[in-house]
């Protein structure tokens, strides 16, 4: 356990991860956005209270007050485990836990966890009222799927939770 650490990972996945979650097409905007290609060569600086490495079980978890940063975006979590393959840098698998909030420019997103399976292509917002904001722009639901290779989004309810978008149209002059 190594306390205080910051641990820097240049991976493709890991961006994945913080960049496409964001990227919903019911709340994309004409912002402007640095492109996965362009975000996956910036360094990914992780800082957190301990991080407990594993090689044999190709796990680093990180606790206490994560923040992990790669350009403009930020995940935010109690927990951050990363699973790796045998070259340390492929990364499998994110899990965020507790308190996670994503956070690029005006869009913000909030779940008590996300995760990210890259052979899958896919980021999973779940637990505590998933939501995902853009400016005054939201959507809830009982769970946020994002598929990154396939550009596309899906928000499923649940027994006590619809999904709700509420969209404020912009005033014209």
């Amino acid at each position: 356990m190594i306390k205080g650490f910051s641990f820097k990972i240049n991976s493709h996945a890991i961006v994945l991860l913080l960049v496409s979650f964001l990227f919903i097409p019911a709340l994309s905007a004409a912002a402007e956005k640095t492109s996965r290609k362009e975000r996956s060569d910036l360094p990914i600086t992780i800082k957190s209270n301990e991080l407990t490495a594993d090689n044999k079980g190709k796990t680093a978890v990180f606790t206490g007050k994560v923040t992990a940063r790669q350009g403009d975006l930020t995940i935010l979590s109690d927990k951050l485990t990363i699973h790796y393959s045998d070259r340390k840098e492929d990364v499998e698998q994110v899990e965020a836990e507790g308190n996670v909030r994503i956070v690029q420019q005006n869009r913000t997103g909030f779940a008590s966890r996300a995760l990210y399976d890259s052979r899958a292509g896919r980021i999973i917002l779940s637990g505590g009222n998933p939501k995902v904001t853009q400016g005054a722009n939201t959507i809830t639901g009982e769970t946020i799927t994002y598929y990154i290779d396939e550009d596309r989004s899906i928000v499923t309810g649940g027994p006590k939770e619809r999904v709700e978008m509420t969209i404020h149209p912009q005033t014209r002059k």
